[in-house]
C-alpha cells in the first residue's frame, strides 16, 4: 500500500543525461499533481464542515478513527493498484478529497477559536516552509537514506498506537509530544521521498505524489494542533 521501500529504478540502459531528464520529468509531474491535490483537499474539508461530519467524529471518536483508518488505507491501496493508468490520478484526487473531509474535525475546532483563521494560515505557511527546506536539502544530500527511512517507519507505527490510545486518555502532554514527534518524522520523510525521485528510486509520479502528500498532510495537521494548543486564543 505504501511502497516507500519497494520501488526500484526502471530506467536501466539509459544514458546519464536521459536518466536526469526522466527524473526531472517525474519530479515536475509530482509537484504539479501535488499542487492539484490541494483543490479536492479544500473541497473535502468544506464538505466535512457543512455536512456535519466534524461534529459526528467529535461525538463518536472510536468510529471516527475506524472511518479514517479504513478509508485512508483502502484508498491508498486503490491508488497504488492504479498508479500506472489515468485512473490512478482520479483515485488520488478521491483520496485527497477524503483526507480533506477527515481534516474537518480539527478545522471545526480551530475555527471556533478567536484567532482560528490566523492559526490555519500560520500552519499552512509553516508547512510550506518546511517543505521548501526539505526539498532543497534533497537536492544536495547524497548519502543513502534507506536506513533512516526504515527507522522512521517504526516511528510512524508508534505514532499510530499513541494516537489511538490518546483518543481515550486525552493527555495534553502526550498530545504535544505526539505532534512534535510527528512533525519531525514526516519532515524527514519529505526529504527522503523527494530524494528517492531524484535518485531514480521512484519512477512513478502518482506514487511519489501520494507519499509527499501524506508527509505534508501530517506536518500540517500536527503543526496546527501545536499552534492551537499554545495560541492562548479563547473560543468565539
Amino acid at each position: 500500500m505504501d511502497d516507500r521501500f519497494n520501488s526500484q529504478p526502471s530506467l536501466y540502459g539509459q544514458s546519464t543525461g536521459q536518466l536526469g531528464v526522466e527524473r526531472n520529468r517525474v519530479l515536475r509531474n509530482t509537484y504539479m499533481l501535488l499542487a492539484a491535490s490541494l483543490v479536492p483537499t479544500v473541497l473535502g474539508a468544506w464538505a466535512g464542515l457543512h455536512l456535519g461530519l466534524a461534529q459526528w467524529m467529535l461525538t463518536n471518536p472510536g468510529m471516527g478513527m475506524l472511518l479514517f483508518l479504513g478509508g485512508a488505507f483502502g484508498l491508498m491501496f486503490v491508488v497504488e493498484r492504479n498508479k500506472n493508468s489515468g485512473a490512478g490520478v482520479a483515485w488520488l484526487m478521491a483520496f485527497t478529497f477524503f483526507m480533506g473531509m477527515m481534516l474537518s474535525q480539527m478545522l471545526s475546532f480551530v475555527l471556533g477559536l478567536a484567532n482560528g483563521v490566523q492559526l490555519i494560515s500560520m500552519a499552512f505557511g509553516g508547512t510550506a516552509l518546511i517543505f521548501a527546506v526539505m526539498a532543497s536539502l534533497a537536492t544536495v544530500v547524497k548519502r543513502d537514506l534507506s536506513g533512516l527511512s526504515k527507522f522512521l517507519f517504526v516511528g510512524v507505527i508508534m505514532l499510530i498506537i499513541a494516537g489511538i490510545a490518546n483518543i481515550w486518555l486525552q493527555m495534553p502532554a502526550l498530545m504535544i509530544a505526539f505532534s512534535v514527534a510527528a512533525i519531525g518524522i514526516f519532515s524527514a520523510f519529505m526529504l527522503i521521498d523527494v530524494r528517492r525521485v531524484l535518485d531514480g528510486g521512484e519512477t512513478n509520479y502518482i506514487s511519489a505524489t501520494l507519499a509527499i502528500y501524506l508527509d505534508l498532510y501530517n506536518v500540517f495537521v500536527n503543526l496546527l494542533s501545536l499552534l492551537s494548543i499554545f495560541s492562548g486564543g479563547g473560543r468565539r
